[in-house]
């Protein structure tokens, strides 16, 4: 059992890549409909903020640290002296390398019809044993309940052990928990990875990621889009924390970045 913490009402998952990939091949060789999301800074307070999404994250099985502050908090907060943090687009790549060497068939569903068609060809030249079981964008809508219903019959009938939804947060969480009892396979939510490995746009630099500096690399790459996002989800972020600091002084872990 992998024990979670609570940060902002949220149940964070204190989880290294290694536990997260063996958990979710373990269920993608079952075929149980396991959920992992992966949560920054954003996510983390558009939860705290949302009670129903809220609700909906704390069920899934692993709500893992995807950001640096989220990992810090932990490790702050709680003293879970994790190392690093479980960060989606990484976590996509190590899952597909295991997947891969294992024979367990991957499904793509999100982004748009030229992402997610670079992305499975990138992803096939990076891994050519790994079998790629299905791969589509969905309508920039809500679906019809039959458009629904044919997706989760192509998912399921492909053969796929995973799912990965890269249909961003918080739109791919609620996908997971809508379809968590329909979907035969694990979800994995990883939002930017489907972008990022596509080629679409850039990876932050390892220092600018380790020193939890990635949303900056993002601003100046998106400023227009993104100003409010950040500065809002950031600025909330470091509040909260601060006001759960300020309540629980005495019980403050020294803090291992």
């Amino acid at each position: 059992m992998i024990p979670k913490y609570e940060l902002l009402g949220v149940n964070i998952s204190a989880i290294n890549y290694d536990q997260a990939t063996e958990l979710m091949i373990l269920s993608a060789q079952q075929r149980l409909g396991s959920v992992i999301t992966h949560l920054p800074v954003h996510g983390l307070v558009l939860a705290s903020r949302d009670a129903v999404l809220r609700e909906k994250i704390n069920s899934f099985d692993i709500v893992a640290p995807d950001g640096q502050p989220v990992r810090w908090a932990l490790n702050f907060l709680y003293g879970t002296g994790l190392s690093d943090r479980v960060y989606g687009p990484e976590f996509m790549i190590q899952l597909c390398q295991k997947a891969a060497s294992l024979g367990i068939g991957v499904y793509l569903y999100g982004s748009y019809p030229h992402v997610v068609e670079r992305l499975r060809a990138n992803l096939l030249k990076r891994f050519p044993d790994l079998k790629v079981a299905g791969y589509e964008s969905p309508p920039f809508r809500p679906l019809t309940p039959q458009e629904d219903k044919d997706a989760v019959d192509r998912i399921n009938c492909s053969g796929a052990g995973i799912v990965f939804l890269g249909l961003g947060c918080p739109l791919q969480d609620m996908f997971a928990y809508e379809h968590r009892q329909k979907i035969n396979a694990v979800q994995v939510c990883v939002g930017a990875a489907f972008d990022l490995h596509a080629e679409n746009k850039k990876m932050a630099p390892r220092w600018m990621q380790e020193r939890g500096l990635e949303w900056l690399y993002r601003l100046v790459q998106d400023p227009r889009r993104l100003w409010w996002r950040y500065l809002s989800t950031n600025s909330m972020f470091l509040l909260l924390l601060l006001k759960v600091c300020l309540t629980n002084r005495s019980k403050l872990t020294l803090p291992k970045v």
